[in-house]
This record gives C-alpha cells, sequence and structure tokens, in this order.
C-alpha cells in the first residue's frame, strides 16, 4: 500500500490548513499523512477551528500554527501533495511550494476574517470545516495509485473549483 504525505498550506496557519489537516489525519486512514504550514503563522490556533475539530470527536492536542520552512529541510518528509487553501477572492497571499509534488489550489473563503456576533464567526467556521471535508473526501475517492500526475492534477483542481451549495 502506498504513502502519501500532504500538506495543507495558507498564510497564517491558524484556521483552514489546521482543520484541513486535522480532517484527512482522522479520516484518510493508513496512506495518509497530513501536515500544514503558512507563510506567515499566526502563532496560534483559533479556538473557533479547534471547536470545530473537537466537535468532529478528534483530538487538537497537538496542532499547532507553524511555519512552511519547517519542511522545506533536507530531513523534512517528502511531500506528494501540497493544497493552498487561501482565497484568492479575499486577495491574500498564497505561499509557493518549491518541488515536484502535485499541487493544487483549494481556496476557502477565511473564517478568521469574519466579523459579527460570536455565532456568525462560529458558523463560518462550521461552514470552512464541512466544505474541507468534502473536498478531502472527493480527494480521498480519488484512484490516486493508477492515475498519471497530469490525470491526477487535472482531478485535484476539479474538486479545488467545485464549491458547495450554501446552507
Amino acid at each position: 500500500m502506498q504513502h502519501y504525505n500532504v500538506m495543507f498550506l495558507c498564510t497564517g496557519n491558524s484556521a483552514r490548513s489546521i482543520m484541513a489537516e486535522a480532517i484527512l489525519n482522522n479520516i484518510g486512514g493508513a496512506s495518509f499523512t497530513a501536515f500544514s504550514a503558512g507563510s506567515h503563522p499566526a502563532g496560534r490556533v483559533r479556538p473557533e477551528a479547534i471547536r470545530q475539530i473537537e466537535r468532529a470527536g478528534w483530538d487538537a492536542t497537538s496542532l499547532r500554527s507553524k511555519s512552511w520552512e519547517e519542511f522545506s529541510q533536507p530531513d523534512s518528509p517528502h511531500l506528494n501533495f501540497i493544497f493552498t487553501v487561501c482565497d484568492n477572492a479575499a486577495n491574500e497571499v498564497c505561499p509557493i511550494w518549491p518541488g515536484q509534488p502535485v499541487t493544487a489550489h483549494w481556496g476557502i473563503p477565511d473564517p478568521a476574517s469574519v466579523a459579527g456576533t460570536p455565532a456568525e464567526i462560529e458558523h463560518a467556521f462550521s461552514l470552512a470545516f464541512a466544505e474541507l471535508s468534502r473536498r478531502i473526501r472527493m480527494f480521498l475517492s480519488l484512484p490516486i495509485a493508477s492515475l498519471d500526475s497530469l490525470a491526477l492534477q487535472q482531478e485535484l483542481n476539479k474538486i479545488g473549483s467545485s464549491q458547495s451549495q450554501p446552507s
């Protein structure tokens, strides 16, 4: 059985990429290990992101905001996939990853940028978590081992451009 290392990148590594890391590590089985990082890490994980992870029944104690530079060291894990989850529509700067992993952009609106009542902010985090879960489940359903890199790239881009219906 093939094993794949997956990186979720965003600017602050405090919400979307952290939630994606937790989702994949909890539903991806033994074939996947997920990591997350940011180009300008916030240094803390948003409590709303932690609540989403814990509501799913998963442990969030080991999650932390970290720089993508941690993963560019010679002894860093070899990455097979890199997903940027920043939302270009919000004019965020998404980090660029050098090397040969298969990459895709899965723009997710930034729940940390939502201003409003605590309930509205919590709802934004819930929507982001649900969208990340949906896309990761689609990714896990792909026959990764049987697709060449171009076909795989096309499938990942389709997942990134698919939008679920707002609730």
